[in-house]
């Protein structure tokens, strides 16, 4: 299972797959950075401490600094330092690369066999977003297959083959959630028939340190890690193919993989799933799908025991993460897209203050011609930055918000890709932006990874 790993980290080299178009403004020199080393970023709950970003885009959008073509998948970017993690699917190989952030050139590509088939029909590629800690990568494949990489030179430090250790059956779309490193383990919400539901492993060796829970299967929402009530915690909201459809919250201390309370939360549908992360507020947690439930705001109490605070059955979030700002909460209520509708509730009441579905005309230019369309930010995700909300949309809009109690406020506009599916949520580090277009565009453009540049003028 380990490998003996001695090798010399590479420089990186010239990349066929990139094309390099300019270099990006230099960094303003009190601009605040920082690396974006897991999905929803380092504090696991889509915030962003850069500052000294665009206030404004120009009329083409942010200048594009280079684009690479990339695979099929839906997962986010891990960036820390220099280094890019980009995990996709090429042929019928599941590829993790490590990319220059600033110029696209490759330092080391890892590529493994997969033969993992979307029942549904969308992309056949990785939905879990790698994670970086310290000097290694961690990779959670469609198929179930977590490996351990050596960040300097792509080297396998060790693997396992989780669904076929534990028996686990093939979810809705495979796996979909992302790895958690806390501490000395990458937690992951695993979901194996009549448990663990979540199982730690060691991050230098991948032994199982501890599995929790015997109920619920693996769901598409990612681990989150908190402090409540002074102490450290993971919460996983779990709940993937079951009949009857079951799931809900699980409350964990990492330290030995102690259950505090699993409380019930899931659609009844037998198709619907929890893929919305778990949002933590001070003392309280949030969960919310969008197959009949939707959320519900819990209290933890300093047993570590819990009740529900409120419920909101029409703020149910499909796989965006909702965020929450100056005593209120804001995501996107419905399955989509045309049920996508933006909402604003307070978070001490679950009380809705707002909804809305914002829409407008655009010029769809495709290769037969140019036509009149529709379109809005319908299952979008969002990014908190800068004193603003940066708003990713489905056609791939990026949009500049000011979210507040009354109303929708857009700031500014730009159109980056004209494709669908852009539903990986936009990271930005050392103040350039990082956006995957997961289809074929309108005009035939490959799918491509692309970085902009999003520092002040």
């Amino acid at each position: 299972m380990i490998e003996t790993n001695g090798a010399p980290a590479p420089a990186a080299q010239k990349n066929v797959d990139t094309t390099f178009h300019a270099a990006p403004k230099p960094l303003a020199k009190d601009a605040i950075t920082e690396d974006w080393p897991c999905f929803l970023g380092p504090r696991h709950n889509g915030f962003s401490a850069e500052t000294r970003l665009l206030a404004k885009f120009s009329p083409g959008g942010p200048t594009l600094v280079w684009e690479m073509a990339k695979g099929e998948g839906y997962a986010e970017p891990a960036i820390t330092g220099e280094r890019l993690i980009l995990f996709h699917r090429v042929d019928d190989n599941e590829i993790v690369d490590c990319l220059n952030a600033s110029t696209g050139e490759r330092f080391w590509r890892y590529a493994y066999p997969t033969a993992y088939r979307d029942r549904y029909g969308y992309c056949n590629g990785p939905r879990s977003s790698p994670a970086v800690s310290g000097d290694y990568v961690y990779a959670y494949g469609a198929e179930g297959k977590l490996h351990c990489i050596d960040l300097k030179n792509g080297r396998v430090m060790w693997k396992r083959d989780l669904l076929k250790e534990f028996k686990l059956p093939q979810n809705f779309f495979g796996v979909g959630s992302s790895p958690l490193v806390e501490g000395d383990l990458v937690i992951i919400n695993l979901g194996a028939p009549r448990g663990p539901c979540v199982a730690a492993f060691d991050t230098k060796t991948g032994k199982l340190a501890w599995g929790a829970g015997d109920e619920w299967g693996p769901s598409y929402a990612s681990p989150v890690p908190a402090t409540v009530q002074g102490k450290r915690r993971v919460f996983v909201f779990a709940g993937g193919e079951s009949r009857p459809p079951t799931g809900g919250l699980i409350c964990i201390d990492p330290a030995d993989g102690r259950v505090d309370f699993k409380f019930p939360w899931r659609g009844t549908r037998h198709d619907s799933v929890n893929a919305s992360s778990p949002v933590v507020v001070g003392n309280q947690v949030f969960v919310s799908e969008c197959y009949g439930s939707g959320g519900t705001m819990l209290d933890i109490a300093p047993d570590l025991g819990c009740k529900t605070a409120w419920t909101a059955p029409t703020f149910g979030t499909h796989f965006m993460t909702a965020i929450p700002k100056d005593g209120y909460l804001y995501g996107v209520d419905g399955h989509g897209p045309d049920d996508a509708f933006f909402c604003c509730v307070e978070l001490k009441t679950g009380k809705e203050l707002w909804r809305t579905q914002p829409e407008w005309e655009e010029t769809l230019k495709t290769r037969s011609g140019e036509r009149k369309t529709t379109l809005g930010t319908y299952r979008c995700n969002l990014l908190m930055i800068d004193g603003r909300c940066l708003c990713l949309g489905e056609y791939g809009h990026l949009l500049w918000l000011d979210l507040n109690p009354k109303g929708y406020k857009e700031l500014d506009r730009c159109w980056l890709v004209s494709a669908s599916e852009t539903w990986t949520p936009p990271v930005v580090s050392r103040g350039l932006l990082y956006i995957c277009q997961n289809t074929q565009g309108s005009r035939g453009e490959a799918m491509r990874i692309l970085c902009y540049d999003l520092r002040e003028k």
